[in-house]
């Protein structure tokens, strides 16, 4: 298995320190480049090098109110970077593709649980969403131009959690831009409360809803749809939607949070945020189906993990143990 990844915690010529604890999880070499996939010609000498049957794209910036802010470098790194990617890919016969996408190409829900025959594309509210939707449509393209292409691509919905060890989980650069994050955050004293963007909308508690998934239900839907990508004689582009179909606010997420963690988490109402929708939740149906793939992993097991590793690691991945 290789990584290519642009920005990890290391010294030069250091493995990243994530990439460390999974050799230690698993008992396993990886084979790690930090690259940038904006960089061409190094993107071409790591194929050149490897003979690859499959590539997983998780690669990109994700921060939905930062994409508010800087569109243009969402557009560049996202779907440049993506491009790149799949210009090589198609270079060296590599033709089969697991996609990190977004439920966010939804937009604001038609209606709930979203399904994956809900329109994408319309009114979508920020530059990370519509970045995931311009490379959703050039997989699509691909697929439809080359019928050796196999792509799935995975509509997540909102992944929190660590691993169950404590030892690998989020760690953002700077604030967090993420609810749990940075619950978790104020839970263990690196930043004094926590802004909740909005209490008007149209939900239980008049707080945002969303599908949360725990990342290891995540990463066990990749390697499904890796399975099923490698067994399988389906071409195509074939969008999967990944969550657990409910809901949570964002009030019930701190309630949680603080049970689990036996902390007070301080938070201040504030006004709607940018880009934000009021509710958005799954039917994952699909997944289960095609992949035979579902979530099994509950919000309190999702508060309980995160809290694990951020009590572990209370600055993250720079803490001394």
């Amino acid at each position: 298995m290789e990584f290519l990844n642009k920005n990890d915690a290391g010294g030069e010529g250091e493995k990243p320190v994530p990439i460390s604890q999974v050799e230690k999880l698993t008992g396993k070499q990886v084979t790690f480049y930090a690259i940038d996939l904006l960089d061409y010609n190094s993107l071409t000498e790591i194929f050149d090098k490897h003979e690859f049957c499959c590539v997983i794209h998780f690669a990109g910036l994700k921060a939905v109110g930062e994409s508010c802010i800087i569109p243009l470098t969402y557009y560049q790194v996202n779907v440049c970077g993506s491009i790149n990617l799949f210009l090589v890919m198609k270079e060296h016969n590599v033709k089969r593709l697991v996609f990190s996408s977004s439920s966010t190409v939804y937009g604001e829900p038609q209606f709930l649980p979203i399904t994956e025959s809900h329109p994408v594309g319309q009114n979508l509210l920020n530059g990370y969403a519509k970045s995931k939707y311009y490379i959703e449509g050039i997989l699509q393209d691909l697929c439809n131009s080359d019928k050796e292409w196999f792509v799935i691509i995975l509509r997540y919905f909102n992944p929190v959690g660590a691993h169950s060890s404590g030892t690998l989980g989020e760690d953002p650069n700077g604030i967090p831009n993420n609810l749990m994050p940075y619950v978790a955050h104020v839970a263990v004293g690196n930043i004094p409360n926590l802004n909740v963007f909005g209490n008007d909308y149209n939900t239980i508690d008049g707080t945002g809803v969303r599908d949360y998934l725990h990342i290891m239900d995540l990463a066990e839907g990749h390697v499904s749809a890796l399975e099923k990508m490698l067994k399988s004689n389906d071409s195509g582009a074939i969008a999967i939607n990944l969550g657990t179909g409910n809901g949570y606010s964002v009030l019930q997420v701190i309630n949680m949070f603080s049970e689990v963690s036996k902390r007070k988490i301080k938070y201040e109402i504030v006004g709607r945020r940018s880009g934000d929708c009021g509710s958005s939740y799954c039917d994952a149906s699909f997944a289960k189906e095609y992949l035979g793939w579902e979530a099994k992993r509950t919000l309190k097991e999702m508060c309980e993990d995160t809290w694990r590793w951020q009590s572990l690691y209370p600055q993250g991945f720079s803490t001394k143990t």
